[in-house]
């Protein structure tokens, strides 16, 4: 799927601003045909929940309405024009002129639909029912119930089965663009590359719609010289002397692609991609045939006001606050974040980890790990949950989005999931054949595996590349006992290196909830001494591991979370906090990191 952008032969329209709001009561039907019965407003794009002073409407469980107008310029009447949507989060119902023209399920990869049929001269209403419904259907998973109140009216309750805030709305851009009838529908970018002989092979696959008798690409460097161009809308093209998209130090070059009719071009695009090999040999992770080493974070698509939605300033600060501290890589756990940041990262050489929302895939899932003590503890998710559908769609989405961009390493097929449990393996072996089929880079695939899914216990480490562990010895295991945790985490990594001595091993989570300004003398969990001597105990031990190939820490900052007695205003685990201040550990960190080369740490 193309990003909308702007090219001499298309426009963009963007709906960003304020659209008329409401949540729906279900008690009086709400009409499309009709305008929104409601003046009140929030802004788009961003999560609707923090917009507002009303308890209500911030933790509502349900459906809600967004609408706003707008008008199409008559110059571009005669152009084919698709409404596009970013994401729409978690269901979506869309009407134009109130008839329905898209509905749309999942709530963090983008959706279009062609618009001409139903617009109008002047003043175009669009209007989009959204659900913020979790259950055992979709991804990711909630426990839903319903109840009733003393008039008998339905409460729907969405208790998330995951550790973070159920934000939700129009939390990514909304747009709409114009292509000419005859158009550009796709463009896939494969490079392969010869490091011995500096050179690459770059096939391009061009999906077209309409009338075109040539289509021409032509690959600019990072100047915007021609390098090489041919005619054909699958064709390989040789770049010689080729800048290597790195870690840390990007290079992307451009391919422009022409849809030509009687010599005339009738629409273009160019689409960026970077040159790199990425592949899994030895048990070493590796990049340009060097041997990797992640360095960096878990993360959230979490700020004030904005919730999940966009927030190109934050996205910004945060990849200058990575890259200053020595970090290279991170994970878009538990979704995939929006087109922008992965657009970013590419711009500047940020490793990625594209995960899909299959995140609370364990109908067990809370703070209690006392069934850690067996390792023969089973549960029912896999005759639960009903998700394989959601999940096959997603893995197919994100891959159609994101199967250009350098960044992207690997892809996480899901998070923390039951893989110790009856049915994982018959559930996730589909999915990784789904993720390796789709995937024209045939880039590394893995899951992130919680610690009841041990090296005895866990049914799928066959299907990974990579071994992705989250674990918390000395935080939720031997809570502040950090001899203890440092036994329990060498101890585990020596057994799945013997294990499985031919995959690399990294963690994709680890860490300790910090009040930023808390100390104490003793070490005490949640001082920030005792982060940084967290910290400093699980280095250690990564050091000794040869299989070990990154460190990615939970979480980068502070993120919010539904309320508990586990939680105080959300998950203190990061290293920053939610307004991205520094806890006493970046300094630590940041030595560590800057003294550890990107490339061949562990040979």
């Amino acid at each position: 799927m193309l990003y909308p952008l702007t090219t001499p032969s298309r426009t963009l329209l963007d709906l960003s601003g304020l659209w008329k709001f409401m949540i729906d009561e279900e008690t009086t039907p709400i009409d499309p045909k009709k305008p929104l019965p409601t003046e009140d407003v929030v802004s788009v794009p961003a999560s609707f929940n923090d917009q507002t002073a009303s308890k209500k409407i911030r933790e509502h469980n349900g459906f809600v309405w967004y609408e706003t107008s707008f008008d199409i310029a008559k110059p571009l009447a005669s152009q084919r024009l698709v409404l596009r949507f970013g994401s729409a989060t978690h269901e979506a119902w869309v009407y134009l002129n109130g008839q329905e023209i898209t509905h749309h399920k999942g709530g963090f990869t983008p959706f279009e639909v062609e618009i001409n049929d139903y617009l109008v001269a002047n003043d175009n209403r669009l209007t989009v029912k959204l659900s913020n419904i979790l259950d055992y259907t979709t991804l990711p998973v909630g426990n839903y119930s319903e109840t009733t109140d003393a008039s008998g009216h339905k409460i729907r309750h969405v208790d998330e089965n995951f550790d973070f805030f159920n934000y939700a709305g129009l939390q990514r851009p909304v747009k709409i663009y114009s292509t000419p009838t005859s158009y550009i529908n796709d463009i896939t970018v494969v490079p392969n590359v010869d490091l011995e002989n500096s050179r690459a092979d770059v096939q391009v696959k061009v999906a077209t719609e309409g009338e075109f008798d040539d289509v021409k690409v032509t690959i600019l460097d990072q100047d915007g010289k021609p390098v090489v161009s041919g005619h054909s809308a699958d064709q390989t093209l040789t770049i010689n002397d080729v800048h290597l998209w790195q870690p840390m130090h990007a290079y992307l070059y451009r391919a422009r692609v022409e849809g030509l009719k009687n010599g005339q071009v009738i629409d273009s695009y160019t689409e960026e991609f970077g040159v790199r090999k990425v592949e899994v040999k030895n048990a070493q992770f590796l990049i340009n045939g060097e041997p990797f080493y992640f360095k960096g974070f878990g993360k959230h698509e979490d700020s004030y006001v904005h919730g999940r939605g966009f927030n190109e300033p934050t996205n910004v600060l945060d990849i200058h606050l990575m890259k200053d501290m020595g970090a290279n890589s991170f994970r878009t756990s538990h979704y995939p974040y929006s087109e922008e940041m992965m657009r970013l990262c590419d711009r500047e050489g940020i490793v990625v980890i594209d995960e899909t929302p299959a995140v609370g895939l364990m109908v067990s899932f809370g703070f209690d790990v006392s069934m850690l003590e067996s390792d023969d503890y089973q549960d029912d998710t896999w005759t639960k949950l009903k998700t394989a559908d959601a999940h096959k769609q997603v893995i197919k989405e994100i891959i159609e989005r994101d199967k250009n961009h350098a960044c992207v390493a690997m892809w996480s097929i899901a998070n923390e999931a039951a893989t110790f449990s009856k049915g994982a393996y018959e559930y996730f072996k589909p999915l990784f054949d789904e993720a390796r089929q789709l995937d024209p880079q045939n880039r590394p695939c893995t899951y992130t595996s919680i610690m009841m899914a041990n090296p005895k216990t866990d049914n799928c480490v066959s299907l990974v590349d990579v071994i992705a562990l989250n674990r918390y010895y000395g935080w939720y295991v031997a809570n502040g006992d950090l001899a203890t945790a440092e036994k329990a985490t060498r101890d585990e990594l020596k057994a799945y290196s013997d294990k499985f001595p031919d995959k690399p091993i990294m963690y994709t989570e680890y860490g300790a909830d910090t009040i930023p300004g808390l100390h104490s003398n003793y070490d005490e969990p949640f001082s920030e001494e005792f982060q940084e001597d967290y910290y400093r105990m699980t280095s250690k031990v990564f050091d000794e591991i040869p299989h070990f190939v990154g460190e990615q820490l939970w979480n980068f900052a502070d993120f919010q979370t539904k309320s508990g007695i586990q939680r105080v205003q959300g998950n203190k685990k990061g290293i920053f906090t939610r307004s991205r201040e520094p806890k006493m550990v970046v300094r630590y960190l940041k030595k560590r990191w800057t003294n550890i080369p990107d490339f061949g740490y562990k040979k």
